[in-house]
Formats: C-alpha cells, sequence, structure tokens
C-alpha cells in the first residue's frame, strides 16, 4: 500500500528531509528482521531524533489510518519487526544517548535505541555491570531487548531484562507520552503499566527511554567445559553445582554443533575426549577456596558417571575460547538456515521433553540433522534442523512447519512455553495458544485495544486488537 505524498511531506516536516527514506535499499534494511521467511515492504522509513518526533508521527499515524512497525536492531528471530504492507516503520537508530545517570541509585536512563553493548562498556566505564547479555549484544537495541524481554547467558543469576528495567518514557498507540515508574525501587501505588510494556512486542507503544538499574562487575569469571555422558546427566551436573556453588551460567551444545563451531571459528577443542553433550560453567572464582570447591563438584559428577572429562579456564583468553564453542553457535549455524524454536519448560522435566522432540523430529526429519543447544540454567532449548544444502529454503520451510503444531503440543503437555526468549512476533503467533489460555488471549487482546484503540501499533504481531472472527 502507497503511502501519500503529503503523508511523506508531512513526515519530513516533522523529522527532516534526510530523515524519512522511500528507496528500496532502506526499505530492505529497516523492514525486516534476521528471519528470512517474509520479505519486507514498507510504505516509508521515518528515523526520529526525539520522544516528542515519535509522538508526532504516532499522531500523524493515527489521523492518516496507517500501521506503525518499531525498529530497533533487527535482530529478531520471530518476524516481530517485519513490515510487509505499506506500513511507517519507526527506527530509533538515532535516538541512542545517555540522558542521565545516578551514581547513587546505580541506574542510567538512555534513549531506547542504544545499543545493547553501548551500555555495557557505559556501565564498565562507571565500575558498574549491565548483564543481559545475548549473541547480538553488539547490534540489538535497548528498546528492543525490553519490548521482547531478552534474556540470554545470564539468566541464572541475572534474570532476564524485565529485572532490570526501573523506569520507562512511551508513546503508546494513541500518541500519549508516558512516564512510567520513573525509576523507582518502590511504587506500590496500582497497577504497573511498565512490566505491560516490557515484552509487548511493540503492539501496545513504541519506547523511547528506559532507565537500567547497574549491579557491580562479576569478580575473576572462570569457565569449566564438561563432556556429559547423556542429555539426563546435565541435570545431575547441574544441582550439583547449584547446590555447590553460586553460578553466573549454566549453558549446553550438543558435539555436532560444537564441531561446526570449530571448523568456523578456528577456536579449538576444548579436550580430545569426545561427548554427545557438553556442559558449560561459569563462576565467580574470588579465592582458592571456590577454585578447590569447583574441582571438588568436578570430581564427584565423574565418579557419578555423568562427566568423561573437563576443561578449566587457566586465562582470560581460554575463558573467552571456551565461550566461544557456544556463544558462536548461531553464527555458525545461520550458514545452513536452520529452522528454529525457542522453547522452554521446567528446569526438572527438560530430559524427559527432549526425548520426546528428538523421537518426534527424527520421525518426521529422518533426512535432517539436528543440533540442541541452550540455557540449562533456566530451561530454555534451542532446537535447531538444519537445511540440506540441495533443499530450497522454501521447500524446507515447509516442511518443518508443518510438524511445529506437534512440537507446540508436546510443548503444552510439558506446561511450557514456545517462545522462551526470542518473542512472538508473527512466526510463533499462531502457536500462542499452546502456552496461553483463551482467557489470556481474550484480555491481551483488551489491554492493545486500551493503548492502541486504532489497532495502528505492529498490527499482526504477538495479538490483534479484537478476537478474531
Amino acid at each position: 500500500m502507497a503511502i501519500a505524498a503529503s503523508v511523506i511531506e508531512t513526515l519530513r516536516g516533522i523529522v527532516g528531509d534526510q530523515r524519512v527514506l522511500t528507496d528500496d535499499v532502506s526499505f530492505q534494511q529497516y523492514g525486516v528482521d534476521r528471519t528470512t521467511i517474509w520479505q519486507p515492504a514498507p510504505g516509508v522509513v521515518v528515523l526520529p531524533g526525539s520522544t516528542e518526533e515519535v509522538q508526532a508521527i504516532v499522531q500523524l499515524a493515527n489521523i492518516e489510518n496507517l500501521a506503525v512497525v518499531p525498529s530497533g536492531g533487527r535482530t529478531g528471530l520471530s518476524g516481530g519487526a517485519v513490515a510487509t504492507n505499506g506500513e511507517i516503520v519507526i527506527a530509533m537508530d538515532r535516538m541512542n544517548q545517555v540522558v542521565d545517570f545516578n551514581e547513587v541509585d546505580r541506574t542510567v536512563t538512555v534513549e531506547s535505541g542504544m545499543i545493547t553493548e553501548q551500555l555495557q562498556v557505559f556501565a564498565e566505564g562507571k565500575g558498574l555491570f549491565y548483564p543481559v547479555w545475548f549473541a547480538s549484544t553488539g547490534s540489538s537495541q535497548i528498546g528492543g531487548n525490553i519490548a521482547t524481554n531478552a534474556g540470554g547467558i545470564n539468566v541464572i543469576r541475572y534474570g532476564m531484562t524485565r529485572n532490570w528495567v526501573m523506569g520507562l518514557k512511551v508513546v503508546d498507540g494513541s500518541g500519549n507520552i508516558m512516564e512510567l515508574n520513573r525509576g523507582l525501587v518502590k511504587n506500590n501505588t496500582g497497577l504497573d503499566f511498565r512490566h505491560l510494556f516490557i515484552g509487548s512486542e511493540g503492539i501496545l507503544g513504541i519506547i523511547t527511554e528506559a532507565t537500567m538499574r547497574l549491579t557491580r562487575p562479576p569478580q575473576e569469571l572462570s569457565v569449566l567445559v564438561l563432556g556429559v555422558v547423556d542429555f539426563p546427566s546435565i541435570m545431575g551436573v547441574l544441582k550439583t553445582f547449584n547446590d555447590g556453588m553460586d553460578l553466573t551460567a549454566f549453558e549446553f551444545f550438543t558435539h555436532n554443533g560444537m564441531e561446526k563451531v570449530v571448523a568456523h571459528s578456528g577456536v579449538p577443542v576444548p579436550f580430545e575426549t569426545k561427548a554427545p553433550f557438553y556442559a558449560l560453567i561459569e563462576f565467580e572464582q574470588t579465592s582458592e577456596a571456590l577454585l578447590d570447591k569447583a574441582m571438588e563438584l568436578f570430581e564427584a559428577c565423574v565418579m557419578e558417571g555423568w562427566v568423561e572429562d573437563g576443561v578449566i579456564s587457566q586465562s582470560l583468553s581460554q575463558a573467552e575460547n571456551l565461550w566461544k564453542l557456544r556463544e558462536d553457535m548461531s553464527e555458525t549455524l545461520s550458514r545452513w538456515k536452520p529452522y528454529k524454536n525457542d522453547i522452554s519448560v521446567n528446569i526438572s522435566r527438560m530430559p524427559e521433553f527432549l526425548a520426546k522432540v528428538d523421537v518426534l523430529v527424527a520421525n518426521e526429519y529422518p533426512d535432517f540433522e539436528v543440533v540442541w543447544y541452550g540455557h540449562i540454567g533456566d530451561g530454555n532449548l534451542h532446537l535447531n534442523i538444519l537445511k540440506p544444502d540441495d533443499l530450497s529454503v522454501e521447500t524446507f520451510t515447509a516442511r518443518c512447519s508443518g510438524v511445529s503444531k506437534q512440537v507446540a503440543a508436546l510443548v503444552q503437555e510439558f506446561n511450557g512455553s514456545v517462545s522462551a526468549e526470542h518473542g512472538v512476533g508473527l512466526l510463533k503467533k499462531d502457536y500462542l495458544s499452546y502456552t496461553r489460555t483463551e482467557t489470556e488471549l481474550q484480555l491481551m487482546r483488551q489491554i492493545k485495544q486500551v493503548f492502541d484503540p486504532n489497532g495502528i501499533m505492529n498490527p499482526g504481531k504477538l495479538v490483534d486488537a479484537v478476537a478474531d472472527t
């Protein structure tokens, strides 16, 4: 759908001529995230420089009955930032500055277009730490992280993005500017709308500023990689280490995935012994006693028959190489255009769940290679089905999506989630009912209706404003 020339001119009057983009290159850049299923087709891309400019754009969109798609770092994997039908894409790239820092409160207020890594660097410069870290930290934006409640590798210790948001400035779907919670630790004055916008995927409005809590940096991090005999044994390793010491991360990956990372990135294998699964454990080694404790726990896992071999980092560079075995997984697998499932169940039920999914996948995709990895410490599994080289993306996607309902049904059977940390967007919208009840879905639609009465904010993503008929 083409946007009227008069609307384009009004947008130029709001943000300036050079910040209204209508060329195909810009549409390809700003109109899609990292999903490859949908082709971007926005009507215009606008790059505002202030909350007031965002407000003016949203107000104009309401007047003209035009849909709006918020665009952050475009690193999402669920189609949440895809514009396919002539929408106004509001890209937050220019709004990337620190607004305020309070060393006493340990909070920093930033514009929502700030890159996550830039916030981490800023915190480090103040002797503090922002702990939400994941593979796209170098390109994702804080606003997008909040809108999808991003997780990552440190959730076992620090929690999700939600845990670090002290306040928000937003423009809702009607064009109202709202300041939510204002950085307060205690604010017991009724409903906290801040938490409605966290994880809302842009369907209620656009986050323009965020006040984020910081903490002390971890000290002397050490990394263990253990070769584990089977997946149930990983649960024993997790319990042993969780009971014995405080962990900052507990990850896992399969041998075939590690082989691909080693070939792609050139990092050394951790040890010669081959194991079907590997556990990566990170902890603060602030004393020799803690190192001794880690070795004691490792030996206990070997005695139980869970672990075949292991290595602990002896230097920062070795720790970084051990982490690459896990963190380079997503980038490495992208060469095979994998069909991804981002799912979670209670930690105690992960072995049974994974076994059932493995049987399902083996039956349905006997000719496809499967790579598992994920955040064991918080029950988050990433199932990656790799596309054979001789199969088109369209055929491969059709075959995999045909079994997605069966995977979702298994998630429902285990009281899990069809989206642990990547959001719902377009990709998982049809499977949301396997995690949420119809009552919950209807309440979500009604909440969207309140904040976005004309239904212009990121339409088609997550839920619609009213029940489908």
